[in-house]
């Protein structure tokens, strides 16, 4: 999936659109996708000047955005400005290596469950080989409006 299958998807535009490409979709299971990190990014500016990192919340959101990308397909929904994706709850989220300009962010998001309009996910970003950020998600798509 390239940029512009994805702005059809997620309604976030830059500077929040933090999903690059999707490497690999399995419909119901998994999903892999990346974030280019370039010093470009408006948090760098203050995230620190001496040292940029990409916040912790900014590699929480892009797996969210991620999540959002597998529910969609899983549900064979065609997202609008009426369906709203909301985090649920962020448990046992756990911060392992700093993310810095030049970095590729490597997402994969597992399905853990989906009931009752909740779904639940693990979810892993990589740099490399390396852990940068893992976490259950749970979130939920709602219709507004």
């Amino acid at each position: 999936m390239d940029i512009h299958q994805i702005m059809r998807q997620l309604p976030h535009r830059y500077p929040i659109l933090l999903v690059d490409r999707v490497t690999l979709l399995e419909r119901g299971k998994r999903i892999q996708a990346i974030k280019n990190v370039t010093m470009n990014e408006p948090f760098f500016a203050g995230h620190f000047p001496h040292r940029p990192v990409m916040p912790g919340v900014m590699m929480l959101e892009a797996l969210a955005q991620t999540a959002a990308l597998l529910s969609f397909d899983a549900a064979e929904v065609q997202p609008d400005e009426k369906t709203v994706y909301y985090f649920a709850g962020i448990d046992s989220a756990r911060f392992k290596r700093p993310v810095e300009p030049g970095d590729q962010l490597r997402m994969e998001v597992t399905l853990e469950r989906a009931k009752a309009g909740i779904y639940k996910y693990k979810a892993v970003a990589r740099v490399g080989d390396e852990v940068a950020v893992e976490a259950e998600l749970m979130c939920t798509m709602r219709r507004v409006g």
